[in-house]
């Protein structure tokens, strides 16, 4: 593992207000859980990793609107080291298991999410609806490489949504963004307007909170690095969707359902 960054080893100060705020909305924003320096110590490792690991390498225009989104790039912290000590920081860990009120939690896996100039609308959508976990302790850290501004697409949330679980048979694209759109309106869930995010901020996420990001209207690209974690002791759920089937093979290799969701890389964290 590379060398570690000393203020990632720390643990967090979340306020009570922050997972109350989290617990009751499906989504939080915590101001400098990490520093500046950080995360700019980290970010030429994912940038240059992420590159040798983008697999769709199409020009935007003939993308479809999922991958007209982002560019997605996943499981960096396999292909450097460096990389793996800041996914696997206890500081960022041990605040998701704040979140979550758990004694601690596995790796899913990491993404870079890359939106670029020019690139399109994030669809709504629920995350969990592609991971094959039998649990609703799951969260996502976004965290900005670089400032994110409104113009570039930072992320909307319908605040309240993840407390009805999985809100339908919906993967990121076109038809996820009218029936979502359609489920918000109905249900009246507050949506937060998009907010500009500063290097070292990090917004957290429930696995079935809705939420979708605008198009990047800027010449600079959108960086962001995720990580998405599960409660200790989850189970691997039911392989029902060729999707769920595709992350199990690809996260939890070796798990099959009903067993622990804890194979060779989901280790333990926080």
């Amino acid at each position: 593992m590379g060398s570690p960054i000393p203020e990632l080893n720390e643990s967090p100060l979340l306020s009570e207000e922050a997972v109350t705020a989290y617990r009751e909305n499906g989504h939080v924003r915590i101001p400098g859980l990490a520093s500046a320096e950080s995360i700019e110590r980290i970010r030429p490792a994912v940038v240059e990793t992420g590159a040798r690991a983008r697999f769709d390498h199409r020009p935007l225009e003939e993308r479809d609107t999922y991958g007209q989104a982002f560019l997605q790039m996943m499981n960096l912290w396999t292909l450097n080291e460096d990389i793996q000590g800041f996914v696997h920081a206890h500081r960022f860990a041990r605040a998701a298991a704040q979140l979550l009120g758990v004694e601690a939690v596995r790796l899913y896996h990491d993404q870079a999410l890359f939106k670029e100039p020019g690139g399109g609308l994030t669809p709504w959508h629920q995350d969990q609806f592609y991971w094959p976990l039998e649990t609703s302790q799951t969260i996502t850290l976004w965290l900005p490489l670089v400032p994110v501004e409104i113009e570039m697409g930072p992320m909307s949330f319908a605040s309240g949504s993840q407390k009805p679980g999985p809100l339908g048979d919906f993967a990121i694209g076109d038809v996820s963004e009218a029936a979502f759109q359609d489920r918000v309106q109905r249900e009246g869930w507050p949506i937060t307007p998009p907010d500009g995010l500063a290097v070292g901020d990090a917004s957290f996420h429930s696995g079935w909170t809705l939420h979708r990001a605008g198009p990047n209207h800027t010449e600079r690209m959108r960086e962001a690095f995720t990580i998405i974690y599960y409660a200790d002791g989850a189970t691997v759920g039911a392989l029902d969707h060729p999707a769920r089937r595709f992350d199990r093979d690809l996260w939890l290799a070796g798990c099959e359902p009903g067993q622990p969701a804890a194979g060779p890389l989901n280790p333990r964290l926080g």
